[in-house]
């Protein structure tokens, strides 16, 4: 029996995709939280955030923990994922106080139709839509005010470019800001 080694490549192309959307927002999300003395508590600020109902593609959360203050940043689309963020991390227990830096992008049709457009765009492209998959996608979107902002953990430096291109093909887009991470390397 002759075995297909084009199928047997396929397949361990998939496996790897699939481990790589099971891990990337776990280091997405941890890369926000440099220094952090409790990694249990780091833990569980994670998976508060990861988990609020409206956190998406065209979100972007990150947050830093000194002992039991934890300070959230990022950008969200609305105001409610801010304040459902500040007051999930606030109920954990070891959490003393929480500083919410969470800014909520200003309503703006331009802007919708870029955030659809820019996500079109980066999922066409050359196997791109792998991460933007999922209930916590591995890469975020962030348009403001017709600025993107490419967040989040990529797999390779190939798929880093490929996204910074297929964003600055966006018609309407002023600028395009790269901020995306390749996984295992250090933070820029």
């Amino acid at each position: 029996m002759k075995t297909n080694k084009y199928s047997i490549s396929q397949f361990a192309i998939r496996i790897f995709a699939v481990l790589l959307l099971a891990v990337a927002p776990a280091v997405a999300l941890a890369q926000g939280n440099r220094g952090a003395t409790n990694p249990q508590l780091a833990r569980k600020v994670r998976h508060e955030l990861v988990t609020l109902p409206y956190y998406g593609v065209f979100d972007n959360l990150a947050y830093s923990i000194d002992g039991g203050n934890v300070t959230l940043y990022g950008e969200v689309v609305r105001p409610t994922t801010r304040s459902d963020a500040e007051r999930r991390v606030k109920r954990i227990a070891g959490v003393t106080s929480v500083v919410n830096n969470i800014r909520v992008l200003p309503l703006s049709r331009f802007d919708d139709d870029i955030r659809v457009a820019t996500y079109r765009s980066i999922a066409r492209m050359g196997g791109l839509y792998r991460y933007l998959q999922g209930v916590n996608p591995s890469l975020h979107i962030v348009v403001n005010r017709g600025h993107v902002t490419l967040e989040g953990v990529v797999s390779g430096s190939g798929d880093r470019n490929l996204a910074y291109m297929a964003a600055n093909r966006v018609p309407g887009v002023f600028s395009v800001t790269n901020n995306l991470r390749v996984e295992g390397q250090e933070p820029r």
